[in-house]
């Protein structure tokens, strides 16, 4: 049962905001829009992956919208790809700022040759977001990946 006996008009809205701000991250990466993914983030934002949740040492900790470009541009390396957000949680929201947690099923495909395979990572994020100029933007995504598996098409 929600917690929310009221929501007024602009939380509401803020928090649709948010939910699209995650979707429109998914829907560029499927669409290789680097450019359009970058944009979904501050200026001096701050980019974590974590490749295995259990350890607590980063593969990647980036501080910059345009540090983002070269990992964006890996997924070009797919012959497609297919993010299926999940649930997504809002623990804290204000006027300009909430934190939430994001799940995401990312399907890989490679081929090589006649050769298909399929990865796939059960994702989750732990985001900061700021509202400037009337937008949601992430300011801080830490990105872990759950599990990962390899299948051969």
């Amino acid at each position: 049962m929600s917690k929310h006996a009221t929501l007024s008009p602009s939380e509401a809205a803020d928090r649709l905001a948010i939910r699209e701000l995650i979707e429109a991250y998914a829907h560029c990466a499927d669409r290789r829009d680097a450019k359009g993914q970058m944009a979904l983030f501050t200026a001096d934002t701050h980019f974590v992956v974590f490749m295995n949740a259990k350890d607590p040492k980063p593969a990647m900790d980036l501080y910059s919208r345009e540090a983002l470009a070269p990992v964006f541009a890996d997924l070009n390396k797919y012959d497609a790809t297919t993010h299926f957000v999940g649930q997504s949680t809002i623990f804290t929201i204000t006027n300009d700022r909430a934190t939430g947690e994001a799940y995401c099923l990312a399907h890989h495909v490679t081929v090589d040759g006649a050769n298909r395979s399929l990865m796939i990572a059960s994702l989750r994020y732990l985001d900061t977001f700021a509202k400037t100029d009337g937008m949601w933007l992430f300011e801080e995504r830490l990105l872990y990946v759950d599990w990962m598996e390899q299948r051969t098409m």
